[in-house]
């Protein structure tokens, strides 16, 4: 069955090695046959959470804003693809997170981090958890931490090395998780409607 599923990656830095890892992901799902598509907070470029989405009066909400929370709504699941800055949150990402709310909810969402060295951003990937079970996704058991990123993936997104070979083995769990959950998901919100 194909999901239509958002992967959202956000670092704003001019070296950006996160991006290989957001790739893959977007190939690796759309080979099982998914509507996948990337969101780059850096390229949708909300400013600084001011007002929240909701917060517009309809219609008025900034295009790139309004645009994006289009997708999120119609999105089935969502993947996020996060690294770790000082044991803790990318900024971008997290601020185009928080322009948003109800638009999340009821939906399934898998996390998958980096970092530059052996921890792969899992520290950043726990943080991220409860952020984002707080603004209402069901955030699904399987993660996957890449690290070092330089030694698992090439600047186009392919899978080098053994450390690569270990993310093309441990990939599969991570989505076929994420497929059984969008599909519960989609058919209790069909069963019966979210109870706000």
């Amino acid at each position: 069955m194909s999901h239509r599923i958002l992967v959202f990656y956000g670092s704003y830095r001019t070296h950006r090695m996160g991006v290989r890892l957001a790739s893959f992901t977007v190939s690796a799902l759309r080979e099982r046959q998914h509507d996948v598509e990337l969101i780059d907070a850096k390229v949708v470029g909300l400013p600084i959470l001011d007002r929240m989405y909701k917060e517009y009066p309809a219609g008025t909400a900034p295009a790139p804003m309004e645009q994006l929370a289009r997708k999120i709504v119609a999105a089935d699941a969502f993947v996020f693809v996060v690294g770790e800055y000082n044991w803790g949150l990318q900024p971008g990402l997290k601020n185009l997170t928080d322009h948003y709310l109800e638009e999340w909810f009821w939906r399934p969402a898998a996390i998958v981090s980096y970092s530059a060295g052996r921890i792969g951003g899992a520290r950043s990937g726990y943080a991220w958890h409860g952020t984002l079970s707080e603004m209402g996704m069901l955030v699904i058991s399987s993660t996957i931490a890449v690290g070092p990123i330089a030694e698992t993936l090439n600047e186009d997104g392919k899978p080098i090395g053994e450390l690569g070979a270990r993310l093309n083995n441990t990939f599969p769990r991570l989505a076929d998780d994420l497929a059984w959950w969008t599909e519960a998901a989609k058919a209790q919100r069909a069963h019966r409607p979210p109870p706000y």
